[in-house]
């Protein structure tokens, strides 16, 4: 499938080529945005096995490029500042919360998870970790709630977002 989004607040716009499995996800896709300047990240994801990140690769031109790589245990090759995140977050980014409402069906049931994960920052393409917890409110609410930052994100019968509030909305869909 396909989806795009738009920035809710800040302007930013994201396409994504999905293929979604009930165990995982193998998705490519473009973000853009503004702030602090104009760019285009471009990413890899793919996150099989229990919707838990093994790869995910994000370049930003003119800045440089990440590629992470996880062992599915919680261990992140050449970056032992990231063991104990199972997956990854990126700035701006719908699609990264998809990993942690799916793993345990929040999006459907009742339920509340903590997560660590590891965050990239846009543009500067700078990895940190992020604790964040995941709330089920009732089907297709999940509540987010990080470091400095809380949401309601409404999701589709997927888990995939279709709103989060000040981050993005989605404004179009393409199954195949």
């Amino acid at each position: 499938m396909r989806i795009a989004w738009e920035g809710d607040e800040d302007w930013t716009s994201e396409v994504c080529e999905i293929d979604l499995s009930a165990d995982g996800i193998v998705a490519t896709g473009t973000q853009l945005g503004i702030e602090p300047h104009p760019y285009r990240a471009s990413y890899e994801l793919e996150a099989r096995g229990g919707f838990i990140t093994r790869r995910f690769r994000v370049a930003v031109p003119g800045v440089g490029e990440i590629d992470l790589r996880h062992d599915g245990e919680g261990h992140w090759d050449g970056h032992r500042e990231l063991d104990g995140a199972l997956d990854c977050d990126l700035a701006y980014s719908p699609l990264t919360n998809l990993m942690p409402i799916r793993r345990f069906a929040l999006h459907e049931r009742p339920g509340e998870h903590d997560y660590l994960m590891a965050w990239v920052s846009l543009p500067d393409l700078h990895v940190h970790l992020s604790p964040q917890r995941y709330t089920h409110r009732r089907p297709g609410v999940v509540h987010f709630s990080g470091e400095d930052f809380e949401a309601d994100i409404e999701v589709d019968a997927d888990g995939l977002v279709t709103r989060y509030p000040q981050i993005s909305r989605r404004v179009a869909i393409l199954q195949r």
